[in-house]
């Protein structure tokens, strides 16, 4: 969790108070956020049972502070001076300042804190409604799944992500629920539940980012098949070299969405599909690898998979960073699909590029076989 400047100067008063010893740093109620933390470093030391029963601890703490802080605002507004303002929550809180409430004030500074104010109206209700709300604490409920998931109770894991997500909106570090999502299709895919994997792969692509923006980019917005019809013609007419040339898609976020879809569909049999996907997922990498090289040689421009291989003898890490994000194996299974659909053309550009990377290993060979012999390869699960 990235924690503010308040909640970093509240951790270092804890910690004095601990370095001191005594009952009275034991008997001071620790925050919610730092019980989380508490149970984070727990986990890490692969203390399941003792971490589970923090971010539980952590989750109940959320919650009563907020049902403390709803029910001070609920017994202030109870009072029959009040009525008279109706459902305005700045005469409530003008009320408030002028009258000595600190429990109130101390709540609706909270309120403000964690809520935007334009979220609530002016109104009172809705100030009310955000208390009910900031009950929920996703943090803790993707952690409690982590640790179900780690205990091997993967149908629990599962809720508990879905309770993180049913609240995405209040996780405090932007882009979380990314994270979630991948760990939730992670799952289903080792339970072999594809559909949903599909369902949450896709929801990856559709969704919107912390700016607002669709996460999928390119190819979200690329909805008008006009796009995407086009640059998969480029491809199957043109080959990879000049597709590369003519395409730049950096979007890091969603490539393991783009792989994992593509995978599935070649596994399902959905072969247009399966080509779509994974020809996103090797522009999303190629782009990565091209721009690095252009970092540090002005003067380098993409000419070939072959030329740009070879820049990248001098440049180890970037050839690590493709082997990890499975590269080769996205290469080979475009090029089958391409095939299988009736565009040999690219299919052999990319078999015949692989053939020639011993560091390629299996899909060299397979590639080596695709040569001499094409044929619909069924022979791996690639899930």
């Amino acid at each position: 969790m990235a924690l503010t400047f308040r909640r970093a100067a509240a951790i270092i008063v804890i910690t004095n108070l601990f370095a001191c010893g005594g009952l009275f740093a034991q008997q001071t109620a620790l925050p919610w956020w730092y019980t989380l933390e508490e149970g984070k470093e727990l986990f890490r030391q692969g203390s399941y049972g003792e971490a589970l029963v923090a971010f539980e601890r952590a989750r109940d703490q959320r919650m009563a502070m907020y049902t403390r802080m709803e029910q001070d605002m609920i017994t202030l507004l109870s009072l029959p001076e009040l009525r008279i303002y109706g459902d305005a929550l700045d005469l409530v809180e003008g009320y408030i300042a002028s009258n000595g409430r600190p429990s109130a004030a101390a709540a609706l500074e909270e309120l403000y804190y964690r809520a935007p104010r334009s979220s609530m109206a002016n109104s009172v209700r809705q100030a009310l409604a955000w208390f009910g709300r900031l009950k929920n604490y996703p943090e803790a409920e993707y952690w409690i799944g982590e640790t179900y998931r780690m205990e091997g109770e993967l149908g629990i894991a599962l809720r508990q992500y879905q309770r993180a997500l049913d609240n995405r909106d209040l996780l405090e570090r932007p882009g979380f629920d990314l994270e979630i999502l991948y760990k939730t299709a992670g799952l289903r895919r080792v339970r072999q539940e594809y559909a949903e994997m599909e369902k949450t792969l896709l929801e990856i692509l559709e969704g919107t980012g912390p700016d607002g923006l669709p996460r999928g980019g390119l190819w979200v917005g690329s909805n008008d098949p006009f796009i995407r019809n086009a640059m998969v013609r480029t491809l199957a007419n043109d080959g990879i070299d000049r597709f590369l040339n003519l395409y730049r898609y950096n979007n890091t976020q969603v490539l393991k969405a783009h792989q994992l879809l593509g995978l599935y569909y070649y596994a399902a049999g959905r072969y247009d599909e399966a080509a779509e996907h994974l020809m996103f997922a090797l522009l999303i990498q190629s782009s990565v690898v091209i721009d690095e090289v252009l970092r540090s040689e002005f003067d380098f421009s993409y000419s070939s998979l072959g030329a740009l291989f070879d820049a990248l003898a001098r440049r180890p890490l970037l050839r690590d960073w493709l082997e990890e994000n499975a590269y080769y194996k996205t290469l080979y299974y475009l090029g089958s699909a391409l095939y299988t659909t009736g565009r040999p053309l690219p299919a052999n550009g990319l078999w015949s590029f692989l053939a020639g990377q011993t560091a390629a290993g299996e899909w060299q060979a397979r590639s080596q076989t695709q040569l001499r012999s094409p044929a619909l390869d069924r022979a791996i699960d690639p899930l």
